[in-house]
């Protein structure tokens, strides 16, 4: 079954269900597969989009951007290409001098946007495209972020991880040789961050129990499954080879789907998130060269997995029961390890002092209730 075929069953299990509050009908295009670039002229020619942009970078526009600009020309059709130089650490981050560079290089007549890159680009589009009313395409180069099919976009304004709301994605083209093609880094990173729903859907649960926080056994459900399929298939998707990354690409796109269908991120994003938040900023502030958010994601879920473990067995609370199901702090770290990305704080170059201000201060990035803000609200970590 393709994933457009799949997303037609959830949203007609989402309409039957019983959820905290109605689900969104997902009406997304979607090909993963070998050459999928092929497919995005013919899909601009039945939208009739005649004229539009592209945005990538300069190692995007090597992967895929330059050859799907050559394919628009060649077609007949207008392409704007606006390539994001990097900042002076190397850098392309979605701040407010990127969002800026977006929104000078989409023309008034430009009819959709196409964000050719990974969870950056696509940031940066999917907030410009719902300012200016605009239609965006996704073309991922790497299966490196659960973003693509998001509705949000985690901006840094003002130093600070914020989330806005933007629009979805109207199609997405996963080429799965621009994929494979991929730094073997960069699909490490989606496996963290899909790594990161063992977490994220355990703080779900309490959220629920004791924020009082909606929930969906849908989106749930469909989280689960794609952080399963990845799990299973983990030796794949180390070897990098074409049928890893497709099965690590459904699932970062199963992922950003249940996000969609709910309208907010608890299916996905717990307290390993807010960590990872609390790094980035932390990085820019001291003018650091960013490490991939997937890969502060996995290494702040394998931390967190037996600090909720010990919480579950140290605390008499009912809502924590799901912690004690989540895999060892060992476990998770040897997965990341075999799929090639970092698997401790020191890997990823934080200090102790970023990680112990991390843990004291990254629940408050978001109003939502975690494990961590538990055991910050309860003076339960040690110094």
């Amino acid at each position: 079954m393709n994933m457009n075929e799949q997303i037609k069953l959830w949203n007609e299990e989402a309409q039957a269900s019983n959820a905290d509050h109605p689900h969104r009908k997902v009406e997304l295009f979607i090909e993963v597969r070998d050459g999928a670039l092929e497919s995005v002229v013919p899909y601009l020619n039945q939208q009739d989009y005649r004229h539009v942009t592209l945005v990538e970078d300069e190692h995007t526009s090597a992967a895929a951007g330059k050859k799907v600009a050559e394919l628009i020309r060649e077609a007949g059709l207008t392409v704007d290409v606006v390539r994001l130089p990097p900042n002076a650490v190397g850098d392309v981050i979605a701040d407010e001098t990127y969002i800026m560079k977006v929104l000078l290089g989409v023309a008034d007549n430009s009819q959709a946007v196409l964000a050719v890159g990974s969870g950056t680009i696509h940031d940066l589009v999917r907030f410009v495209c719902y300012k200016m009313n605009r239609p965006f395409l996704s073309v991922p180069t790497a299966a490196s972020v659960d973003g693509f099919t998001s509705a949000g976009a985690p901006l840094i304004v003002d130093g600070s991880k914020q989330t806005f709301q933007a629009v979805p994605p109207e199609a997405i083209f996963a080429d799965l040789s621009v994929l494979a093609n991929a730094p073997q880094t960069m699909t490490a990173a989606g496996f963290g961050d899909m790594l990161g729903k063992f977490t994220s859907l355990a703080d779900w649960h309490v959220s629920r129990d004791l924020g009082n926080e909606p929930y969906s056994p849908v989106a749930n459900r469909i989280t689960e499954e794609a952080l399963r399929d990845c799990v299973e298939h983990v030796n794949e998707i180390a070897a990098g080879s074409k049928a890893g990354v497709e099965v690590l690409m459904n699932a970062l796109i199963a992922s950003g789907i249940s996000m969609l269908m709910i309208d907010h991120s608890r299916p996905a994003s717990g307290g390993e998130h807010h960590i990872s938040h609390r790094i980035e900023m932390d990085f820019i502030a001291e003018g650091r060269k960013q490490v991939l958010h997937g890969a502060k994601v996995g290494v702040a879920s394998a931390l967190l997995s037996d600090l909720y473990r010990d919480l579950a067995a140290s605390q008499d609370v009912e809502a924590f029961k799901v912690y004690r199901a989540l895999p060892t702090s060992e476990q998770m770290r040897a997965w990341l390890s075999q799929v090639g990305g970092p698997s401790t704080i020191a890997e990823l170059g934080v200090t102790e002092e970023q990680l112990a201000r991390a843990l004291r201060t990254a629940h408050t990035l978001r109003d939502r209730y975690t494990g961590l803000k538990y055991m910050n609200e309860h003076q339960l970590l040690r110094s």
